[in-house]
C-alpha cells in the first residue's frame, strides 16, 4: 500500500507540473492577445492564432500520434515487425512538409477539408469527407484511446478493483476540459511538455527492459524478431510497397487531428522545421519504444496481448520512476484524446455548422458555447464505445482495419481535387461513397485471404479513376490535369 501511494503521489505531483506549466505559458499569450484586442474565434482555438513555433509544431505532432494505442497497441502484439508503421510514417510526414503544407497555407485553410471546397469550388463535399472523418474520430480514435490509457494505468499500479470505465471517465473529463477550455495551444504546450518527458523515459524503458534479459533473445520465436513479414504476419513484407505508403500519406497530410498543428504556425517555413523535425524523432527514437518492450515482455511473460507494456513497465522501473512514467503515459492519453476532440470540434463547427446552421458562430461567446455542447457530445458517445474495445484482442490492428473503411476513399478525394481540374464534386463524392462500399466488401466478405493493406490499396487505384470516369460519363466534364501552384 505504502509502495503504491508513492507511485500515485509522484504520478500526481507530475500531471500537475505540467497543467500548470501549460497554464503559464497559454495564460500570457492569452493575455497578450487580449491587449492586442485579438478575438477568441475559429483561429484562435483551432489554430491558436497562427503562433506555433516549430517546437511546438514537432512536439504536439509526435505526441498526438504517440499515445497508448502506439505503446500499449503496438507493443501489445510483441514482436519487432509492428515497428514498419512508424518507419513508414516518416515518408508521411516528408510528404506533409514538402508537398501539402504549401499548399494548405497558400489556400490559409483552417480545416484540411477546406482546401476541398477550394479546389472542387463547393461546400458540400467539404461537409461530407469532414463528416466522414469525424466519424472516425468519434467512433474508433477516442474510444480506443481511452481505453488503451485505462488499460494501461490499470495493469502497471494493479488497480484490480477499479473499472476500465472509471478511469475512461478521468481521462475524458480532463481531455475535454484542455481542448474546451484551452483550445489548440494549451494542447500543442502541454504536448510538447509531455513528449519531453515520454520519450526520455520510453527510451529507458527500452534500456531496462532489455536489460532484465540481458540482452539475450533466445527463446523468442524469430517470426517475432524479424522484419520481413511473411504472407501470414501482420505486416507482409509486400504490403510495404502497395498500400502502406498511401496510409501514411492519408494519416498525416489530410488527417485534421495531424495538420492542424502543422497549419497554426506563422509560416509554412516554420510549420515545415517542425514537421521535418518530428520525422527525424520518428525515425530514431520511435521504433525501439513500440516495439522492444513488447518483445521483452513476450519472454518474460509469454503471449499477454495488450497488457504487456504495463507489466514491463511496472517491473522493470523502480518505484518512484514509475509514478513519472505513469504521468508521461497519463499524459500522452490525454493530449491525444483532447487533439482529437479540438480536431473534431473545428470540423464540426468550420465545416458543417457554420456553414449549414448559422452564419454567426464566430462570435466569442457561440463559439465557446458550441465548442463545449459538440465536445460534451463527442466524450459520451466515446465512452459508450470503450466496453467495445475491451473485447478485442488487440486495440491496434482493429483500428488500422476498420479506418480503411474512410481512409483510402477519402484520400482518393484529395488525390482527384489536387491533380485535376474540372472535376464535378459530385462524381467525387460518388467515388467516395463507391471507395466505402468496396472497401467493406472487400473486408468482410470478398477474399479474405488477402491482407486489407492489399485492400486498401485497391480501393485506392480503383476509386481514383471512378471519380475521373463519372466526371466525364455522368456529368458531361473532361478533367484536366493541373497541379496547384505554391
Amino acid at each position: 500500500m505504502e509502495m503504491q501511494f508513492v507511485q500515485v503521489a509522484v504520478f500526481v505531483a507530475i500531471t500537475a507540473l505540467i497543467g500548470f506549466l501549460t497554464y503559464i505559458k497559454c495564460r500570457n499569450v492569452l493575455r497578450a492577445e487580449a491587449a492586442q484586442g485579438i478575438e477568441r474565434g475559429n483561429k484562435e482555438v483551432f489554430l491558436a492564432s497562427g503562433t506555433l513555433s516549430w517546437v511546438f509544431v514537432a512536439g504536439s505532432i509526435t505526441l498526438t500520434n504517440l499515445s497508448t494505442d502506439q505503446l500499449v497497441g503496438m507493443n501489445g502484439n510483441q514482436m519487432i515487425l509492428l515497428a514498419w508503421w512508424e518507419l513508414a510514417a516518416v515518408v508521411g510526414l516528408l510528404i506533409l512538409a514538402k508537398v501539402f503544407l504549401p499548399i494548405y497555407y497558400k489556400y490559409q485553410c483552417t480545416t484540411t477539408t477546406e482546401l476541398l471546397e477550394k479546389r472542387y469550388n463547393n461546400h458540400h463535399i467539404r461537409a461530407l469527407i469532414g463528416l466522414l472523418f469525424l466519424l472516425g474520430n468519434i467512433f474508433i480514435f477516442l474510444p480506443a484511446v481511452l481505453y488503451g490509457g485505462s488499460l494501461f494505468m490499470k495493469s502497471m499500479f494493479g488497480l484490480e478493483s477499479v473499472s476500465i470505465m472509471t478511469l475512461s471517465i478521468a481521462f475524458a473529463v480532463i481531455g475535454a476540459c484542455y481542448a474546451v477550455l484551452g483550445g489548440l495551444r494549451a494542447v500543442a504546450v502541454s504536448d510538447t511538455y509531455s513528449g519531453v518527458l515520454l520519450l526520455g523515459l520510453g527510451m529507458v524503458v527500452v534500456f531496462l527492459s532489455l536489460n532484465a534479459i540481458n540482452w539475450d533473445f533466445s527463446g523468442i520465436p524469430a517470426e517475432r524478431l524479424t522484419l520481413i513479414g511473411d504472407s501470414a504476419s501482420e505486416i507482409p513484407w509486400h504490403t510495404l510497397l502497395t498500400g502502406m505508403i498511401f496510409i501514411q500519406i492519408f494519416y498525416w497530410s489530410t488527417n485534421q487531428t495531424i495538420t492542424q498543428r502543422a497549419m497554426a504556425s506563422p509560416s509554412v517555413k516554420e510549420a515545415q522545421k517542425g514537421v521535418l523535425t518530428a520525422a527525424v524523432i520518428r525515425f530514431l527514437i520511435i521504433p525501439p519504444i513500440i516495439v522492444l518492450p513488447g518483445v521483452v515482455s513476450y519472454k518474460l511473460y509469454g503471449d499477454v496481448n495488450d497488457a504487456a507494456y504495463g507489466m514491463i513497465v511496472a517491473e522493470v522501473l523502480p518505484l518512484w520512476l514509475s509514478g513519472v512514467f505513469a504521468a508521461g503515459i497519463a499524459a500522452a492519453v490525454l493530449t491525444t484524446f483532447n487533439s482529437i476532440l479540438n480536431a473534431s470540434s473545428a470540423i464540426y463547427i468550420c465545416d458543417m455548422h457554420e456553414k449549414y446552421f448559422t452564419k454567426n458562430s464566430d462570435k466569442e461567446t457561440n463559439i465557446s458555447r458550441l465548442n463545449l455542447m459538440v465536445t460534451v457530445v463527442f466524450v459520451v458517445i466515446a465512452l459508450a464505445l470503450v466496453p467495445i474495445y475491451q473485447t478485442q484482442e488487440s486495440i491496434i490492428n482493429i483500428v488500422q482495419r476498420l479506418y480503411g473503411l474512410l481512409s483510402m476513399p477519402i484520400l482518393s478525394c484529395f488525390i482527384v481535387g489536387l491533380m485535376f481540374r474540372n472535376v464535378d464534386y459530385r462524381a467525387a463524392i460518388l467515388a467516395v461513397i463507391f471507395g466505402v462500399a468496396l472497401y467493406a466488401m472487400l473486408l468482410f466478405v470478398w477474399f479474405p485471404e488477402i491482407h486489407y493493406i492489399h485492400k486498401m490499396f485497391v480501393t485506392l487505384i480503383t476509386s481514383v479513376p471512378f471519380a475521373l470516369i463519372v466526371n466525364r460519363f455522368v456529368f458531361g466534364n473532361k478533367a484536366e490535369f493541373g497541379w496547384p501552384k505554391t
